[in-house]
């Protein structure tokens, strides 16, 4: 079975508008609580939020990168990579922001969503022009 990037990056995406409806839905049950996590302006509360809207947009990312490898000519094996990184990227970001808000020492891992981010917008901006 040969991998795609353009499908896989189109299901990573939808996936990710999931992932943020989903947290959304999870978060809204607590959100008239005045004091839950800390109130509405604290630091954990506030990387909930975080980690909330990056399924979203990191999905938006992975959709706009999968209509961009076909016009762009992106040659294959690069476009499989950039499609990994992007994937890799939706998962670690809110995946970072949770753990942050539960752990301040877990920040530490913030490179991860971002390297993998930065390495499919190089790919496209590489290979694609």
């Amino acid at each position: 079975m040969e991998f795609d990037p353009v499908t896989f990056s189109l299901r990573t995406g939808w996936l990710g508008m999931l992932g943020g409806v989903l947290s959304g839905a999870l978060m809204g049950l607590f959100f008239l609580k005045p004091n839950w996590m800390g109130g509405y302006g604290s630091q954990p509360r506030r990387l909930v939020r975080l980690g909330h809207i990056s399924f979203f947009g990191i999905g938006l990312l992975n959709l706009f990168y999968a209509l961009s490898l076909t016009p762009l000519e992106v040659p294959l094996t690069a476009g499989r990579w950039g499609a990994l990184s992007f994937a890799l990227a939706l998962v670690a970001m809110p995946t970072c922001c949770f753990l942050t808000a539960w752990r301040q020492s877990m920040r530490r891992l913030f490179p991860v969503p971002v390297l993998s981010a930065g390495a499919g917008i190089a790919i496209i901006l590489l290979k694609g022009f």
